[in-house]
């Protein structure tokens, strides 16, 4: 593979992201200065037009993509360039960026330009729910809840404490549930649980929490067992420990692809958006986009 990135590109910003509207005046002067041709740059008002603009900018032949926005808007735009060359570069412009965090992009816009303008192309991995891709991690239990509520304005406002906060007072209304994870052998799994990850990258929430990387094939889904919220509450706390300190409380299965059941039937977020509900297919699909990443 070429180990140099593309000198031109089209940029995307979800404008009605946490910090989009003054990250894209700053990202289109930084990016010129840097030497990176902008053939187009649009800043998106409407986060449901993002992936019309990413669509439109790969189609038109951009070499490379540049979305920014939070875990969701880089989600939503990864199907538009698998099976493509085009490359797809970021800013993290959300409250978590959890995908950021995982492939160790830098959170400021100067940081993140820089890695556009001197970083290298990659091949990674996609997470897949069905036929949906996605960046990092897809959640059953009670960050479907908390994306379903939270107001917008909490979210842009206070950021993480804010996110946070709303977590706790929706833990009254959350509920555990049965869980059915079938392996690749037609193994299926038994369990109570309190909440489960499908991950593809290393955060959630902002936090590190499992032990892969992006490029690995493999897909990780953790479940926190139980019924007593009181275990959610813990392993949440051990979180700020390290994914090591996590891996005590909850139960992994590692590979290609599950197919995950609840009793009832539950919705799934699906990097913050959420987008489907169980029963679901949960797989990795092996190194199907390039990005750039740090040099």
């Amino acid at each position: 593979m070429n180990e140099q990135l593309p000198r031109s590109a089209a940029l995307v910003v979800n404008a009605k992201s946490r910090n989009g509207q003054e990250a894209f005046r700053e990202a289109c002067r930084l990016l010129t200065e840097a030497g990176v041709e902008l053939v187009s740059a649009v800043a998106v008002r409407d986060p449901d037009h993002l992936t019309t603009k990413v669509c439109e900018a790969v189609r038109d032949g951009a070499p490379m993509v540049i979305v920014g926005g939070g875990d969701g808007s880089l989600s939503s735009s990864v199907d538009h360039l698998v099976g493509t060359d085009a490359v797809f570069a970021i800013l993290p412009l959300g409250t978590a960026n959890s995908f950021s965090r995982t492939v160790e992009i830098p959170l400021d816009v100067a940081g993140a330009v820089k890695v556009i303008a001197e970083g290298k192309p990659h091949r990674i991995d996609l997470g897949m729910i069905d036929d949906d891709y996605f960046v990092n991690c897809a959640a059953i239990g009670i960050s479907p809840l908390i994306a379903e509520t939270v107001p917008h304005g909490l979210k842009k406002r206070l950021g993480r404490p804010g996110y946070l906060a709303w977590a706790a007072v929706q833990m009254a209304r959350f509920k555990p549930f049965r869980l059915f994870v079938e392996d690749d052998a037609g193994k299926i799994h038994e369990m109570n649980a309190l909440e489960v990850r499908i991950a593809n990258g290393r955060y959630h929430g902002g936090t590190e929490l499992v032990e892969t990387s992006v490029d690995d094939g493999e897909i990780v889904v953790q479940a926190i067992e139980g019924r007593a919220r009181s275990k959610l509450l813990w392993s949440w706390g051990l979180s700020l420990l390290g994914p090591d300190k996590v891996r005590g409380t909850v139960r992994e299965f590692r590979g290609r692809r599950f197919r995950i059941r609840t009793d009832p039937p539950l919705p799934i977020s699906i990097d913050g958006e959420v987008l489907a509900k169980t029963p679901v297919m949960a797989r990795v699909a092996h190194r199907v986009i390039t990005m750039a990443v740090p040099r």
